[in-house]
């Protein structure tokens, strides 16, 4: 499975490190462990003979209705042998979009792949097919939905009028301008027939239970996979200012602004926004979260004897992000403040990377050297900066480790850090010094965590 793979990766690499490093690697192995997609849907799912238990809440389920599973994410593998394991035979089909490397069917779910972060052809093929599962559910029916991060892009089934070309060319657009989640996802919304309430809309009248696994600051429903499942509170205005604000209006596809602008002039339906009758049918739950892996890594330090101070909701530019954390190492090691010795600082969100030179990297690669930067000759200091989901921007490495020694390796390596975080280059720099945290895919996703360790 790819969790164990992940874990035995993060218990090889702490026993690998010393002091600082491996103290955070430590906890960082606790956060993930807490966030394992399967056993958080098994957290929140139950079966009676007469319902469908959500949290503890019944949903009404009779003798003879069917039950569907549909979804998508990077958790979708995880998530969709969690509700099969659940349920079992009570499933009728079901249509799950997944990333590379998944069995083809878990029971009756069949696992689409489909492509991340850009949507691509196969994404379209099963978000087709769970649009057809979803439609043909009739009244007593489940369709029971699975969501994690990366499904906003690999359930991609473009409103009439835009095709998959032009959507693939906007996402791309916005991701290397630096839009935030929720502005990507006002403009998904408003190009899609799925997101954004759509898919719980398609599937009326049959009861609609919707889990979730939180990759979002904050845990807002409508911004985790767009919110298939979950009113939404953005407009046609808000994608509209979306591409307006990134100075995108010119670049983006006709088609793209052909329909923002017929929907910001009220000539298009909006996505629901709540006052609907069929949103009595529906029923969602955040199974895991940030938050989640946050209280976590907070219990696990705590045990290793250290003071916590946490920072949620870590967002912003990657590179503005690090140098913050960086100076607040500094400032714990000079200082005592804001919290005593030995320290541990958490922080969770996403933050974005904005795309200004030709080099490789990710936002957490990106965020430890410029970290590293501010922690430059300090002793007994680590950070260590940590994809969830395993994957850091277009890399294959979830992370790096950074600490007081970073700068002194790599100019003796003739590396020059700052010009490598001009270039978003932070992958070539940590790959010269060996300092990447590399786990392969995790099967989870609840953004990004980064621990800090001050001895």
């Amino acid at each position: 499975m790819q969790a164990s793979s992940a874990h035995s990766a993060l218990a090889q690499l702490r026993d690998e490190a010393r002091g600082a490093r491996r103290l955070a690697i430590d906890i960082l192995a606790a956060a993930l462990a807490a966030v394992e997609a399967g056993q958080a849907v098994r957290r929140g799912l139950g079966l009676r003979s007469d319902a469908l238990l959500i949290g503890g809440e019944a949903v009404p389920l009779a003798p003879g209705s069917r039950v569907y599973v549909v979804g998508a994410g990077k958790a979708g593998v995880a998530m969709a042998r969690a509700a099969y394991d659940s349920l079992g035979e009570r499933i009728a089909a079901g249509c799950v979009a997944v990333p590379d490397g998944a069995p083809p069917t878990i029971g009756p779910i069949a696992l689409k792949r489909a492509g991340h972060p850009l949507p691509d052809r196969a994404g379209l093929t099963a978000a087709r097919r769970v649009a057809e599962l979803a439609e043909g559910a009739g009244d007593g029916d489940i369709v029971l939905c699975l969501f994690s991060g990366g499904g906003s892009a690999m359930l991609s089934l473009p409103a009439p009028g835009v095709g998959l070309d032009d959507k693939q060319r906007v996402t791309r657009l916005l991701l290397r301008s630096g839009a935030t989640i929720h502005e990507l996802n006002a403009v998904r919304k408003h190009l899609s027939r799925l997101k954004g309430g759509q898919l719980a809309r398609l599937a009326a009248p049959a009861h609609v239970v919707g889990l979730y696994l939180s990759d979002v600051p904050g845990d807002r429903l409508e911004s985790i996979a767009s919110g298939p499942t979950a009113p939404d509170p953005s407009t046609y205005g808000d994608a509209w200012r979306a591409l307006m604000a990134h100075g995108l209006l010119e670049a983006a596809p006709p088609s793209v602004v052909a329909r923002l602008r017929e929907g910001r002039a009220g000539r298009l339906p909006e996505t629901p926004k709540g006052a609907e009758p069929f949103w009595s049918g529906v029923r969602n739950l955040i199974v895991a979260s940030g938050q989640t892996a946050l209280a976590a890594a907070r219990e696990r330090a705590t045990a290793l004897g250290l003071h916590v101070h946490v920072q949620t909701g870590l967002t912003g530019e990657a590179a503005e992000a690090g140098a913050w954390l960086g100076a607040l190492v500094r400032q714990i090691a000079h200082e005592g403040g804001p919290v005593a010795r030995p320290a541990c600082v958490l922080a969770a969100g996403e933050t974005t990377v904005v795309v200004r030179g030709a080099g490789k990297g990710g936002r957490n690669q990106e965020l430890a050297l410029a970290a590293a930067l501010e922690m430059d000759g300090l002793e007994g200091v680590a950070l260590a900066a940590f994809a969830t989901d395993g994957v850091d921007g277009p890399t294959d490495v979830a992370g790096a480790l950074a600490d007081g020694t970073t700068l002194g390796r790599a100019q003796a390596l003739q590396l020059d850090p700052r010009a490598c975080l001009s270039a978003n280059d932070s992958y070539s720099f940590f790959h010269a010094l060996g300092d990447h945290i590399r786990t392969g895919p995790t099967g989870t996703n609840v953004a990004d965590l980064a621990v800090a360790l001050v001895r």
